[in-house]
């Protein structure tokens, strides 16, 4: 099989197009023919060696994908052969297959649309943990969102609305902003002079930042007294120093939220969370925007293209004939 490699960790350039053994299912694994894999931010960091677990080299990257069950490992119930299934790993999802525990996947209709399936997954079970462990977001209140026009970010504006919050979309462009308002934003703001604007659209009970940098201190001024401010990630690559007086003098409380962790520490809280926004996905009341699919050969430059920040919504690798790196 065909599979995007990683020799050494660094530039996205260096992935390549390699031919692989196909994989079998050991005990309690499943193996999926990927139809469809998401690009995350956090692939970026591991194929660049900066995320905060290292994936030994060389390796597969991919975190997220859709697909048919292939096979099944012993000790497996509940997936066939032929089952239309969602699934997320650390590593392996950029590939024409992949194997994984059976308790990584999600079973779908039959009719799913793979591409749709694969760029829902981590996106929405981010954001919705996000909103209601971390920030205990409650009906009608203020939430502001910085990198509203990401795949978690999208996702966070969606889900807040259907939350029942007042959502603010924070993007960095004028169409991505559309888009944000197009999801159920009442607001989308740019990030200039930011602490005036959230101010003046009546500051926020929640922010949700998943850009981190020179925007939070901004964002947190504008909170309202007893709001909470949660970090979810990085994507300007910078991490922010948060002034602590303004913490004590607004009574905001800083959390952070990484789904890996939260998922260890309560796994059936993420459980629950993730069955009701695969619910939500079923009822067709969640809708992810993939902003454009690339064939497994072209995958650095879909990850290139997630990494310059020029995207909205997901970025997805389709399995196909190798077309070039």
């Amino acid at each position: 099989m065909k599979a995007l490699r990683c020799s050494v960790h660094g530039p996205l350039s260096g992935l390549t197009l390699d031919e692989l053994p196909e994989p079998t299912a050991g005990p309690g694994q499943v193996v999926v023919e990927v139809h469809a894999a998401a690009v995350n931010f956090s692939d970026i960091l591991i194929v660049q060696g900066t995320y905060q677990v290292k994936a030994p080299v060389p390796f597969t990257p991919g975190s997220e994908f859709a697909g048919y069950v292939a096979e099944v490992g012993s000790g497996v119930e509940g997936f066939a052969p032929g089952d239309a299934v969602s699934g997320s790993t650390f590593v392996g999802a950029f590939a024409e297959r992949v194997a994984v525990p059976a308790s990584g996947l999600t079973r779908l209709p039959s009719d799913v649309d793979m591409q749709t399936a694969a760029a829902f997954g981590v996106a929405y079970a981010t954001a919705y943990h996000a909103l209601t462990l971390a920030a205990e977001l409650a009906e009608g209140e203020k939430l502001a969102v910085l990198g509203a026009a990401g795949g978690v970010g999208l996702a966070t504006v969606e889900l807040g609305r259907l939350l029942g919050a007042h959502v603010i979309a924070v993007a960095s462009s004028a169409t991505k902003r559309k888009l944000c308002l197009a999801k159920g934003a009442e607001t989308a703001l740019p990030y200039d002079d930011l602490k005036r604007r959230l101010t003046e659209a009546g500051g926020a009970d929640v922010v949700i930042d998943l850009v981190g940098g020179e925007h939070a201190e901004p964002a947190l001024r504008a909170m309202r007294r007893g709001g909470r401010f949660v970090t979810v990630g990085f994507a300007t690559g910078e991490i922010p120093r948060i002034p602590l007086n303004l913490v004590m003098l607004k009574g905001v409380t800083v959390r952070g939220f990484e789904i890996g962790g939260w998922g260890r520490r309560d796994p059936e809280a993420l459980r629950r969370g993730r069955d009701e926004v695969t619910r939500l996905f079923r009822e067709g009341r969640l809708r992810p925007h993939v902003h454009a699919a690339y064939p497994l050969g072209q995958g650095s430059a879909a990850l290139a293209a997630v990494a310059d920040r020029t995207t909205a919504g997901k970025v997805l690798i389709i399995p196909g004939p190798p077309e070039g790196l």
